[in-house]
């Protein structure tokens, strides 16, 4: 079911649509055709004016921050893409461009063009940039939360427990399975398509296409962690693993010694995976809608989402809460026992061996444990000579290296270790009240020496 307000409707004529060869779909957000209510919808919008449908994708070598880690993982997952729909006789066509210009120049033959909806500000501004320079039907489809997210909350949220309630009031009306449509007509039999097609998506591998790309290489590709909608479902199949792996969860989720969580993020980042699968999938095992890992996957994700569609200034510290605000300048001179600069701390250059084990995992892996990833941005902020270096730096290191970086899952998190979505704590220096963290938390939860000689 594809719920009215997963459905916003850009652009609208008022006179009939213009006679196209195909409905467009421009595909950039969520990259995967499993429980994508933009697909079915455009699916559904193609055989309702008996067209066909193609799918497009702008693939932007310029984009800030992308390597040849973000671009292999993409890659792979818009592999799977391109074989799925050619199951259903979609055709994809992927040109390396700014890809809102890619789109207008596919529009020019199409009837309706459906986009799946970002909350990032570049992501509302290429829409922006398509409604301006076309005049067919636009509808935005939003598939990448449970919940739409002007829906759970028409307002900026001040923390959980603000959203949560409001959420859990919507979990049943939206929790529902979303059908798998088939289209009456096959795209392939449209001509002249190919001279659109920058790259030999079907033939070619990640690697081969890689190495044609004009891309910063400096941070390489991570060889043990597959992208692609086909491994998030194998990887969301094997943390479950018939319900073991939600016990395991609860007992250990913060242990980073141990295997305990889902390392689904970074599939969530490239909208490889649909956060409404991975529920549906959650409550075979669990009718609990409280249930620790629901509330990462639903409460905590989407009070991130509230946060960058409320807030346009989610890259800064203005949206942090005025306690917060106020106690970060009141310490903002107090002595600090270690600076270190943003050439020690990206190298894993200081003398906690904790924060090094973790800036290792991200400089190899383009990961951090959940847990560990609190610990390592308090010790930036206690390491820097003011919060917005600290801001700035977590930032960098978060988008240049992470493969769920660049998302506001990240933003908002960098966030909280500010006090952004916290509460006031004891206060002490530096921090003022902000909650701090320090090893003492890492061994009340696990065995950090454990991670330590994993990577240091």
């Amino acid at each position: 079911m594809i719920h009215k307000e997963r459905i916003e409707i850009l652009q609208e004529v008022q006179t009939p649509a213009q006679e196209g060869k195909y409905v467009l779909y421009w595909m950039q957000k969520a990259q995967r055709t499993h429980y994508n209510h933009a697909l079915e919808y455009a699916i559904e919008q193609a055989n309702k004016l008996n067209l066909p449908l193609i799918v497009y994708f702008g693939l932007y070598e310029q984009f800030p921050y992308a390597s040849s880690r973000h671009f292999q993982f993409m890659l792979q997952g818009l592999q799977d893409v391109a074989e799925n729909l050619a199951k259903r006789n979609i055709k994809m066509i992927i040109k390396r461009t700014f890809p809102p210009y890619g789109a207008i120049e596919l529009a020019k033959d199409a009837s309706m063009i459906v986009v799946d909806k970002g909350y990032l500000k570049f992501e509302k501004d290429w829409k922006e940039i398509l409604s301006h320079q076309l005049s067919c039907p636009i509808h935005q489809i939003e598939t990448d939360a449970v919940i739409p997210v002007n829906t759970a909350s028409s307002k900026e949220e001040y923390a959980a427990y603000t959203l949560r309630k409001k959420l859990l009031k919507m979990l049943d009306i939206f929790l529902t399975p979303l059908i798998s449509r088939n289209p009456n007509f096959n795209s392939f039999e449209i001509t002249n398509l190919e001279q659109y097609n920058d790259i030999d998506i079907y033939t070619k591998s990640a690697s081969e296409i890689l190495e044609e790309l004009d891309i910063h290489r400096e941070v390489q590709p991570v060889t043990d962690i597959k992208g692609g909608e086909n491994q998030a479902l194998e990887q969301l199949s094997g943390f479950l693993n018939q319900g073991k792996g939600l016990e395991l969860y609860i007992q250990k989720k913060n242990d980073p010694s141990v295997q305990a969580t889902s390392k689904l993020s970074p599939y969530l980042h490239f909208g490889q995976i649909s956060p409404l699968f991975i529920a549906l999938e959650v409550l075979k095992f669990t009718q609990d809608y409280n249930h620790e890992f629901l509330e990462q996957l639903i409460v905590r994700r989407e009070l991130s989402l509230n946060l960058i569609e409320k807030n346009i200034n989610y890259l800064t510290l203005s949206p942090l809460p005025q306690w917060s605000i106020k106690t970060l300048n009141e310490h903002r001179n107090d002595p600090r026992n270690n600076f270190y600069t943003l050439e020690e701390i990206e190298a894993a250059n200081t003398h906690d061996k904790y924060f090094n084990a973790a800036q290792k995992e991200l400089m190899s892996r383009g990961t951090i444990h959940n847990y560990i990833r609190m610990y390592w941005g308090k010790k930036i902020i206690e390491w820097s000579q003011t919060p917005e270096e600290a801001h700035n730096t977590l930032c960098h290191l978060n988008d240049k290296y992470a493969l769920d970086g660049r998302d506001p899952n990240g933003y908002a998190n960098i966030l909280w270790c500010f006090g952004k979505h916290d509460r006031p704590f004891q206060e002490r220096q530096i921090f003022g009240k902000v909650r701090y963290m320090g090893v003492n938390a890492l061994k009340r939860n696990g065995k950090p020496d454990q991670y330590v000689a994993t990577w240091v």
